[in-house]
């Protein structure tokens, strides 16, 4: 959306008070320093920068049309923008004959922050875990696009979830974790914007573009975020008996979609860039289904018969990506998840946390030693993820192929982000 910034003296309020109230978000007005004697007008659009000088007029109606049919034009060419972007993916094309989404879809300023709107803002998205606010007055925070949030537990021990932001001087709160029973603004104290939340097993969700009512039942908001995908993942470990452990967070130079893409490709890359993890894998046994919302890719562990039966991959390897941004893997005595969490067109944060065995959770030389193998493959990961934004911001790529016999999960999560994108 086009942001105009108006510097006026004596501009007539009835002309701004007259607006739609679309009309209106467009405009942001502040004072103009006496000594000026032109409106100025600052338009941000595509990223880039503009700048008009527009004598001051007695007609103000004039004015008010010149601006108003500038930033309808403008609207109208981010709308056209955005279809053409969109429209570079085909999700009717089979993925043996499919084309990737375009580089654009993975560099584009203007196309990151259509995807947060249209993708993360609707729906239900992970933000947490139920250890987090184990307590009454228990709370959490944090952030997703341009939106701080809060988790909390009040005095009676009843979940909620508000935006982090100070209605008054729109001051954040808080930060981080911790117990309180009031959130007080360093400024002044008023009401909290409320966002709906929800607990799955052992997940904290919160809805940004849903309106707050009740807590929902788990089972609701199961078939909601997983559909069909509920049951198998309950079945393969995915549950509350697993006592959490640590965090790891790592800051990529990638757009969140290329995380992603690399978590999905169907084990493709690990024979090549992680060979410790592969060692521990059956890698001729790897299998993908998909569901709803839910793709899940699993593998075979080395079996108990061999000496080199790996002690924290187990028997099997579960992977379920959880559309749009949330992983979770369950091997041997673990659970890990990894949160995406764009930052940018080419940036973005993975959080990792790690639920064990409570049989293991005293066993500090077993746990150091895991960790160390899961930040040796997230290293790998990394670097590979990092190469390819590189070769995304080439002018030699495009778009590519996928291997259709074990890249079916990613193309099941772009079509999903197409349908997203052009609803």
């Amino acid at each position: 959306m086009a942001v105009k910034m108006l510097l006026l003296q004596n501009f007539p309020v009835f002309v701004f008070n007259n607006l739609s109230e679309s009309q209106r978000t467009q405009f942001n007005v502040i004072n103009k320093p006496i000594n000026q004697s032109k409106i100025s007008f600052d338009i941000i659009n595509s990223g880039r920068h503009r700048y008009q000088q527009i004598h001051n007029s007695s007609k103000s109606d004039d004015y008010s049309f010149q601006e108003l049919r500038c930033g309808e034009e403008m609207g109208k060419n981010s709308s056209r923008k955005m279809e053409r972007l969109v429209g570079g993916f085909n999700p009717k094309i089979p993925v043996e004959e499919a084309f990737t989404p375009p580089s654009s879809w993975y560099t584009d300023p203007d196309f990151y922050g259509f995807e947060l709107n249209r993708v993360f803002y609707t729906g239900w998205q992970a933000v947490g875990y139920t250890e987090q606010i184990a307590e009454s007055c228990d709370y959490f925070t944090g952030r997703l696009g341009n939106v701080e949030y809060i988790v909390s537990r009040d005095e009676e021990g009843m979940l909620h979830a508000f935006h982090n932001v100070c209605r008054h001087h729109a001051s954040l709160l808080v930060a981080g974790t911790g117990k309180t029973s009031c959130f007080s603004c360093p400024y002044h104290e008023m009401g909290l914007v409320p966002l709906r939340v929800a607990i799955w097993g052992p997940f904290v969700l919160i809805n940004f573009g849903a309106v707050p009512n009740d807590n929902p039942d788990s089972e609701g908001v199961g078939n909601e975020w997983l559909g069909d995908a509920a049951e198998q993942l309950s079945a393969n470990g995915v549950d509350t008996s697993l006592k959490y452990v640590c965090r790891r967070t790592y800051t990529l130079d990638c757009n969140w979609k290329v995380f992603c893409d690399n978590y999905l490709d169907g084990g493709y890359h690990v024979p090549y860039a992680h060979k410790g993890l592969a060692s521990g894998l059956q890698l001729d046994s790897y299998s993908t289904e998909m569901y709803e919302k839910v793709s899940v890719q699993s593998c075979a562990g080395i079996t108990k018969d061999s000496q080199e039966e790996n002690e924290r991959l187990g028997e099997k390897a579960f992977y379920a990506f959880v559309y749009p941004n949330f992983m979770i893997n369950r091997y041997g005595p673990w659970m890990d998840t990894n949160l995406v969490l764009p930052m940018g067109p080419r940036k973005c944060q993975v959080i990792f946390d790690y639920f064990l065995d409570v049989s293991l959770v005293g066993d500090s030389d077993f746990i150091e030693e895991s960790l160390r193998d899961s930040e040796r493959v997230q290293d790998e990961d990394t670097t590979l993820c990092n190469g390819v934004q590189q070769g995304l911001e080439s002018p030699a790529y495009n778009m590519g192929r996928y291997s259709p016999s074990i890249e079916m999960a990613m193309h099941h999560f772009h079509c999903l982000l197409h349908q997203n994108l052009s609803t």
